[in-house]
C-alpha cells in the first residue's frame, strides 16, 4: 500500500530557511550546539520520519546593498555550518532516521563527495542521502575564489558530468568484493574492484575508489530541480525530489511531467519519490492554530524577505524602488532559483512585476505555503494531495525548532497513522527501505 514520505527540512545554521524563526519566544537558542541536533533527530524518529534532510548555502544572504552588516545584525541565515558534519552528530543520537546533506557540485570536486557520502553511508549504516545542488548566486562563488557564478543551463551541463562520476565510483566496488580470509591473507578480491578512467569534457578521475558499498549500495540522491533544465537533471539523476508547487492544481500537473519525464529516460518512476515543500502551523484548534500563526507573522520583516530574494535570484533587490517593474531584459537575466521568478510570474499574472509584487508573492523570508489548522485539517491536506496524486510525501519546514517539529510529530502523525497513510513502526533500517527504493544494481562488467 502506498504511503506517505515525510522529510525534516533542516540547516545547520542560526535559524530554518525562515529568518524569523530565531526569534520566536520559543525557540531555542544553542543551535550551534550537538545537543541542538539531537534533540531534533530525536524527535523526527519519534516520528517515524523517513529522513530529516540539511539544505545549504556556501555565503551568507550579504548580496542584498552588497554587504553582510545587515545579515548579522538581524540573524538572517548568518550561521553556516558544514552540513555532513553537523548531520552525523544528529545521525549518532539515532538509528532509523534517513541523514540527508546539500553539497554542491560547482565548487567540490566528484571524488570527494563521492567519498564522503559513501563514508556517511557506512557510518550510519545504510541512512545517507546526498542533496545534489550546482549552487546559485555570486557571492558563493567569491567565497571559493571565483569572481561569478556558472550560468544557471551550464551549471547542470558540469553537474551531469558530475554525476557520471560519483555514481560511477559508487558502483565501482561488486557487492560481495569484500573476502577477509585470514588464513590466505585475502582481503578482497581484486577483479571485483573496478577503477572508472572516466574522462568527460569537463572532469576526468581515474579510481579506483576507496569505499565500499553499503547496505543500502550508496546513498540517496536526493534533488530540488524546479526550472526546466532543473526538472530534466531531476528526472535523469533523482531519486528522492524536493519540490514546491504551491497549489494542488499545479503540483497534479508537475507530478505527472517529472514522472513522464522519468520514464522517458528509461526509468522507473515509482523509483522516484516526489515530496513537496509545506509549513504546517498545527494546534490542538483552529483558532489556536490561527492565533500561533498570526503572532508568528510578527516575527518577519521586509528585510529578511529583500534579503532571501536578493541571495535566491542573484540580484541585489536594493538597487530598484519598491514599486519599480522588472524590465523583460532584467527578468530574462535572473539566476539562481529561477523557479522563484517563474512562480512569481505565474502566479501574479503580471508581465513585470514590481520588487513590492516580488516580495508579495513569491513569500521569499516568511512563513509561505503554510497549512494552518488543527491535526485533522492538516491531514485533510496532506490526505488531499497525496490522493490527488500532487506528492508521494512532504518536505516540513519548521516556523520554529524544536516546537513546530514536537507539535507535527505529537499532533498530525498519529493522524496520519489513525488513516492508514503512514507507518506506525519503521519496518527497515536503511533509507532505501524507508522509501520504498530498490538497492541500486552494480551494472554489468563487458
Amino acid at each position: 500500500m502506498r504511503q506517505i514520505t515525510l522529510v525534516g527540512f533542516l540547516q545547520a545554521q542560526n535559524c530554518t530557511t525562515i529568518p524569523a524563526s530565531w526569534r520566536h519566544p520559543e525557540a531555542r537558542t544553542d543551535s550551534t550546539s550537538p545537543d541542538y541536533y539531537r534533540h531534533i533527530g530525536r524527535v523526527l524518529e519519534r516520528g517515524k520520519f523517513d529522513l530529516g534532510f540539511f539544505d545549504d548555502r556556501l555565503a551568507m544572504p550579504d548580496l542584498y546593498m552588497g554587504d553582510h552588516a545587515h545579515t548579522v545584525e538581524h540573524g538572517i541565515r548568518c550561521v553556516k555550518m558544514d552540513p555532513v558534519t553537523v548531520l552525523m552528530t544528529m545521525g549518532m543520537a539515532t538509528t532509523h532516521l534517513g541523514l540527508g546533506a546539500t553539497y554542491s557540485t560547482s565548487y567540490y570536486e566528484p571524488f570527494h563527495v563521492a567519498r564522503v557520502f559513501a563514508t556517511v553511508d557506512l557510518m550510519s549504516e545504510g541512512r545517507a542521502a546526498w542533496n545534489v545542488v550546482t549552487s546559485l548566486n555570486d557571492n558563493e562563488a567569491k567565497n571559493m575564489g571565483r569572481d561569478h557564478t556558472v550560468a544557471h543551463d551550464e551549471r547542470y551541463d558540469l553537474a551531469d558530468e558530475f554525476m557520471e562520476i560519483v555514481l560511477g565510483h559508487w558502483n565501482s566496488w561488486d557487492d560481495d568484493a569484500i573476502v577477509l580470509d585470514k588464513e590466505r591473507g585475502i582481503f578482497a578480491d581484486p577483479t571485483k574492484v573496478h577503477r572508472l578512467d572516466y574522462v568527460g569534457k569537463h572532469y576526468r578521475s581515474r579510481g579506483p575508489f576507496t569505499v565500499p558499498r553499503s547496505k543500502q549500495g550508496h546513498p540517496v540522491v536526493i534533488q530540488a530541480g524546479q526550472s526546466d533544465r532543473g526538472r530534466a537533471f531531476a528526472a535523469r539523476w533523482g531519486e528522492l525530489i524536493f519540490a514546491g508547487y504551491g497549489s494542488i492544481e499545479h503540483g497534479r500537473e508537475q507530478y505527472a511531467l517529472l514522472k513522464d519525464e522519468a520514464a522517458s529516460l528509461g526509468r522507473d518512476p515509482d523509483q522516484m519519490k516526489i515530496t513537496s515543500l509545506v509549513y504546517p502551523v498545527v494546534a490542538k484548534t483552529h483558532d489556536e492554530a490561527v492565533t500561533n500563526k498570526a503572532a508568528y507573522d510578527e516575527l518577519s520583516n521586509e528585510l529578511d524577505q529583500l534579503s532571501l530574494l536578493s541571495e535566491a535570484l542573484n540580484f541585489d533587490f536594493a538597487s530598484k524602488g519598491m514599486d519599480d517593474p522588472f524590465s523583460d531584459e532584467e527578468l530574462a537575466g535572473l539566476q539562481g532559483l529561477l523557479a522563484i521568478r517563474d512562480g512569481v510570474l505565474r502566479r501574479s499574472g503580471i508581465k513585470n512585476p514590481t520588487v513590492r509584487d516580488f516580495v508579495r508573492v513569491s513569500g521569499r523570508g516568511r512563513v509561505g505555503d503554510e497549512w494552518v489548522g488543527s491535526a485533522t485539517e492538516i491531514a485533510d491536506q496532506m490526505e488531499a494531495w497525496f490522493n490527488a496524486p500532487a506528492t508521494d510525501g512532504f518536505v516540513i519546514g519548521a516556523t520554529h525548532i524544536p516546537g513546530a517539529f514536537e507539535d507535527f510529530v505529537d499532533l498530525v502523525v498519529p493522524e496520519l497513522q489513525r488513516r492508514g497513510l503512514f507507518r506506525e513502526e519503521y519496518t527497515g533500517t536503511t533509507l532505501r527501505e524507508h522509501l520504498g527504493l530498490r538497492v541500486p544494481a552494480v551494472p554489468a562488467r563487458g
